[in-house]
């Protein structure tokens, strides 16, 4: 039995060694890339941003102007429903 312990601890000590120089090196590289992957990143989000912001400013109504606009036609449409449903619900059927 002591003959299987010690070739066992003779084979765990020779088993997996990675490189720590590769490692290391690798994380370090790793570690620059991300940097230059989130770097681009905002310069292409700051681009969208900036090319979005040009186009809708040459747009003849304001998007705020056509969000209201929009929702007094939906309050305008809901009323409208609203009272048809109440005064003209049972002549209907």
């Amino acid at each position: 039995m002591t003959a299987m312990t010690s070739m066992s601890n003779s084979a765990m000590n020779t088993g997996f060694r990675p490189n720590a120089r590769l490692l290391a090196l690798g994380a370090a590289m790793t570690g620059v890339g991300s940097v230059v992957v989130a770097t681009g990143a905002a310069l292409v989000g700051l681009a969208l941003a900036t090319a979005g912001r040009r186009w809708i400013q040459h747009w003849e109504t304001p998007p705020t102007e056509m969000a209201h606009r929009t929702f007094t036609q939906a309050k305008v449409a809901s009323q409208a429903g609203l009272d048809a449903w109440r005064n003209g619900g049972s002549s209907m059927n």
